[in-house]
This record gives structure tokens, C-alpha cells and sequence, in this order.
């Protein structure tokens, strides 16, 4: 990051691309955003990470909980600018399916249910500050470990384990009796 920020090293910002724009695209969609925003949403990311590489600060936050910050926001200025509100298409479909009364199997009552709380969860995660964030988003859709976090954003285990315990903390108190 250093290199792309002091000297605009191309090189050095190809390697960023390679690791974090899988990553983004892998992140936009769980939370729900179409394919066809997606890629847009990581190019755009990616060019802003280019063009503001210097006002980045690594003593205030690590590279990916900036990069996943920067993710989150222009993806709310997204939907904001077309004034779209982020909706999971598989819950407009539940809904549809819902409304029509085309099957009323116990089983789709369920998956409804389920992609009901996963929306809420989603809304709720992107309220958190982005440092919980990206990480709830590590353990939880990357499925890493909290030692493999740790490792990753190049904290202690005990900061990665009391940030995540103080973002589901956060979570509950949002989310309420809701889930």
C-alpha cells in the first residue's frame, strides 16, 4: 500500500487488485447487490483506492478494513444516487411466491423466514463501525478462524476476539427480539 501511496508503484497496486477485488466481489454479493452492480462497485472501489492511496493511514486501520470501508460506502451512494433501496432478489422472490400463495408447503414458510432474517442481518452489519464490520465479515462469510484474522489484519488474537464479541453485542441490541 505504501508503495501505490509514496510512489504510485502499478505494480505494487496489480497485486492489490488480485487480492482485494475477488474479495470485494465476493463481499458486495453477500450482501445482496446484483451482478451487473457489482463489478462497477469493485472497479470504482478500486479506482478510489488508486486515487487516495496517500490518505490512507495504517495506524488508524488496517488496508482491508479501509478497502471493505470504502466498499460498504460506495455501495450505499449507490443505491442512494439511483435511490434504490439494496433488496436480496432470492427475498423478492420469497415474497412473491409468498403473496401469490403458490405453494403453501411448511418448507418455503421457512426459507422466507430465513431470508427474512438474513436481510435484517445484513441491514444490521452495515450499521456497525467498519472495523467490526470487516470483521464479522472475515469470520462470518470468509469463514476464517479468529486466529486467521488475527493473522490476516495483523492483530493480537485478544483484539480480534473482543471486537467481534463487541460487534455481536452491537448486533443483538439492533436486531432486538427480531431474530
Amino acid at each position: 500500500m505504501a508503495l501505490v501511496a509514496h510512489s504510485r508503484d502499478r505494480e505494487a497496486f496489480v497485486k492489490l487488485f488480485r487480492h482485494f477485488a475477488p474479495r470485494l466481489m465476493s463481499y458486495m454479493r453477500k450482501l445482496g447487490t446484483d451482478n451487473n452492480i457489482t463489478e462497477g462497485l469493485v472497479q470504482d472501489v478500486m479506482l478510489t483506492l488508486w486515487r487516495q492511496a496517500e490518505s490512507y493511514d495504517p495506524e488508524k486501520s488496517y488496508v482491508s478494513s479501509w478497502v471493505f470501508a470504502i466498499a460498504r460506502n460506495r455501495r450505499i451512494d449507490r443505491y442512494r444516487r439511483q435511490r434504490l433501496v439494496p433488496v436480496d432478489q432470492d427475498y423478492l422472490q420469497g415474497q412473491l411466491h409468498l403473496q401469490n400463495q403458490i405453494d403453501e408447503s411448511p418448507g418455503q414458510d421457512q426459507d422466507i423466514e430465513h431470508q427474512e432474517v438474513e436481510s435484517l442481518l445484513k441491514e444490521a452489519i452495515e450499521s456497525l463501525p467498519a472495523d467490526q464490520a470487516s470483521l464479522l465479515e472475515l469470520a462470518f462469510y470468509e469463514d476464517m478462524t479468529h486466529k486467521e484474522i488475527a493473522e490476516h489484519t495483523n492483530l493480537p488474537l485478544g483484539t480480534v476476539k473482543s471486537r467481534l464479541r463487541l460487534a455481536i453485542n452491537k448486533l443483538r441490541r439492533i436486531l432486538g427480539p427480531s431474530i
